[in-house]
């Protein structure tokens, strides 16, 4: 009993931080967030390239980074080299890849990008902490939540890492869920992605040619019945199997199941393709997938905060399939303790399989004064060893969603760059 009595409890907390934010006390209320320009993303010119052999086995996180220091001084790389790491290949189902060159216009500095989260003057910002007297993962077993967003907007890929729905036929994940830096993984052949949705439990049927079989060579053999009774109790079996169908598919019959469907094409940024002596540079650990389907759940919108350290606690959130729970989608949120251009440092606990999961904040709309909108801002990647003077230590990590970066997944979803001016 008592083991339950907590089980619901940390639900009951769970579902109160995602759905209303009222618990906790951080003055998110006070802040929303203001669009942002974004640069122009034009394909150039497109090569052919030879179809994939789907050879690498299961990819693991990239080794030992730079450190976070080493990351803050790096230098904003010039727009030919930009243009060359947001360049990208497509790969297509029947294993088609090509190549396309990207033209970037109106380049910005993420450095001398105002911030997209405002708060009222006076408020307090706490900064370097973590959750406030919790820090761990919520199991959501609730199939009402697990089915319903923001929850059912995280989904779960065939090579066994996690995604979040980004339209009705895109998902946004890691790149080292489809590719290892050299080679694809041998799972993204026949890639597809799992939606939790609520399942009925069948039934099993009568065999053709049973009892009815029967009866039919019966009367053949001249026992023959009635016409008019036949059809009467014929009539009858079919109102109770109908009564007995909607019985056994009320509510507490219905499970939440993933229901997979198959990706039509997998679009990775050539800056995480790997160069002859490099390592593949987590900076770029972000892919896109098209949908064979259109799905109907809610999706969440892509977003733009050039320092998560401006919001309240510098509260991120995801949820994702980890491999120690198996089927059940896992949520967490915490703070996040570094940062640098292009990823986010932070402990939230995470196991395997919650690689790729949409990074998303929460915040007011409409001048902190709307409804609670939720931005993916980027993409969990993993566990990663950092340098830090001389030092290993190991973090979480996640990639951040840079105005560039933006305009690169926001022209895979559309196609036309008049959608993405505004992040």
């Amino acid at each position: 009993m008592a083991s339950l009595w907590f089980s619901l409890t940390t639900l009951a907390v769970a579902v109160s931080l995602v759905s209303t934010g009222a618990s906790i006390p951080n003055n998110e209320d006070e802040c929303h967030l203001t669009p942002i320009k974004v640069p122009v993303i034009l394909d150039e010119s497109t090569v052919r390239l030879q179809s994939p052999e789907f050879t690498a086995g299961d990819s693991s996180e990239p080794g030992v980074m730079c450190g976070i220091e080493c990351q803050r001084k790096l230098p904003e790389p010039r727009p030919a080299e930009l243009e060359r790491l947001l360049s990208y290949e497509t790969i297509y189902e029947n294993g088609t890849r090509i190549f396309t060159k990207i033209k970037l216009e109106g380049v910005t500095e993420l450095r001398n990008t105002s911030s997209s989260v405002v708060c009222k003057t006076g408020q307090l910002k706490r900064r370097k902490r973590q959750v406030y007297g919790m820090d761990g993962r919520f199991v959501i077993t609730d199939k009402h939540f697990t089915t319903n967003y923001p929850f059912s907007a995280s989904v779960k890929l065939s090579t066994g890492c996690s995604g979040i729905l980004v339209s009705p036929r895109h998902v946004l994940t890691s790149a080292h869920c489809v590719h290892n830096g050299q080679n694809y993984l041998k799972g993204t052949k026949r890639l597809r992605v799992g939606i939790m949705k609520l399942r009925s439990k069948r039934r099993g049927g009568r065999q053709r040619g049973g009892r009815r079989g029967e009866k039919r060579r019966e009367s053949e053999a001249g026992n023959e019945r009635d016409v008019a009774t036949e059809v009467q109790v014929r009539e009858h079996r079919r109102k109770r199997k109908n009564r007995f169908r909607r019985e056994t598919d009320s509510d507490q019959t219905r499970q939440p199941a993933l229901r997979w469907t198959r990706v039509k094409q997998t679009q990775v940024p050539t800056g995480w393709m790997r160069r002859a002596g490099e390592e593949v540079s987590a900076d770029y650990d972000y892919a896109l997938l098209e949908l064979k389907r259109p799905h109907k759940m809610k999706f969440m919108e892509l977003g733009v905060v050039p320092v998560v350290k401006d919001i309240p606690a510098g509260r991120i959130h995801f949820s994702g399939f980890d491999n120690d729970q198996l089927g059940k989608v896992v949520y967490r949120f915490c703070s996040v303790l570094e940062e640098s251009n292009d990823l986010m440092y932070q402990y939230c606990d995470a196991q395997k399989g919650s690689s790729g999961a949409g990074v998303y904040v929460r915040l007011r709309d409409q001048a902190g004064k709307g409804k609670w909108k939720r931005k993916v801002i980027g993409v969990f990647s993993g566990h990663q060893w950092v340098d830090v003077d001389g030092i290993q230590k190991d973090y979480n990590v996640a990639v951040r969603i840079t105005p560039s970066k933006y305009a690169q997944i926001c022209h895979w979803i559309h196609g036309d760059a008049s959608q993405c001016a505004l992040a």
